[in-house]
């Protein structure tokens, strides 16, 4: 994996993620200002149309990984930070999916269930994230497969 398809992917998984956090707070936690608004901030439209157009970049990102990072490590038996990247490839699967349902279901029961898939998964996701670059080895030992080429 390349400096820029990394930088590509950490730079769209912060683009997808804070407009999503943003997003979600303004339509569940912000109160309108006026009494029949069908937007609870102004800026909330904003948000979700930026929210939706960043995230297909997210994952073309999460399959740049896939090839030149994920596969790599699994084939290889590489241990380190295995059980985060295992834990952030599930969540993503159900992040993406519940993302696509949640803008084509039509049943209000099947919407909020998609809704709270989305909106947990990828909560967490963002969580496991963090975590997974903190405990990132770069700096610990110049000898990672990364850095190997292994």
């Amino acid at each position: 994996m390349t400096r820029a398809e990394a930088w590509f992917t950490h730079t769209s998984a912060l683009m997808v993620g804070a407009t999503g956090l943003v997003y979600g707070w303004m339509r569940y936690f912000a109160e309108a200002t006026e009494e029949f608004s069908i937007v609870n901030h102004p800026w909330q439209p904003q948000f979700h149309a930026l929210h939706v157009l960043f995230a297909p970049l997210l994952v073309f990102g999460c399959g740049l990984f896939w090839s030149g990072h994920v596969w790599k490590r699994v084939r290889s038996g590489y241990p380190a930070r295995r059980k985060t990247g295992l834990v952030l490839f599930g969540l993503f699967s159900l992040m993406v999916v519940s993302g696509y349902l949640v803008q084509t279901a039509v049943d209000e029961t099947w919407k909020l269930v998609w809704v709270w898939s989305h909106g947990v998964s990828s909560t967490v996701w963002i969580g496991v994230y963090a975590l997974h670059q903190l405990l990132s080895p770069r700096n610990k030992q110049a000898g990672s497969p990364e850095r190997t080429g292994a």
